[in-house]
């Protein structure tokens, strides 16, 4: 009986968060800062649902209701969701540090511009 509530509850917590998630997607000239904004929340859903998943993964008293055929759909379901999830963030990782590494590279030239000033040097 207890999971029962539990589970009702997380359900319900999860069909917010859904609405959310699409009433964020759905908004219309979103600047920066609500662009972070929402991808912080989506990724906090996510987080969340991720933890449920691992409480239920190491608990063998929930594992064992599910047969083979269900785990291995479980299985193959989450595999391809996570390999495509990681392909994305290997993506977006490699164009961040490129901005990085670009920043990085005007951040120094500007200090070196600084440095170079007439009014800084001092020649013998």
């Amino acid at each position: 009986m207890g999971w029962d509530i539990v589970s009702e509850s997380w359900i319900q917590a999860s069909e917010r968060a859904l609405e959310q998630i699409r009433r964020l997607v759905e908004r219309k000239d979103m600047d920066r800062l609500e662009l972070v904004q929402s991808m912080r929340f989506i990724l906090m859903a996510l987080h969340r649902s991720l933890l449920g998943w691992m409480n239920w993964v190491n608990n063998p008293d929930i594992m064992v209701a599910f047969t083979k055929e269900e785990l291995t759909e479980m299985n193959r379901r989450l595999a391809e969701f996570v390999q495509e999830f990681i392909k994305y963030d290997i993506e977006v990782t490699k164009q961040g540090a490129r901005k990085s590494s670009i920043s990085i590279e005007a951040r120094r030239e500007a200090e070196e511009r600084v440095r170079r000033e007439p009014g800084e040097a001092f020649y013998i």
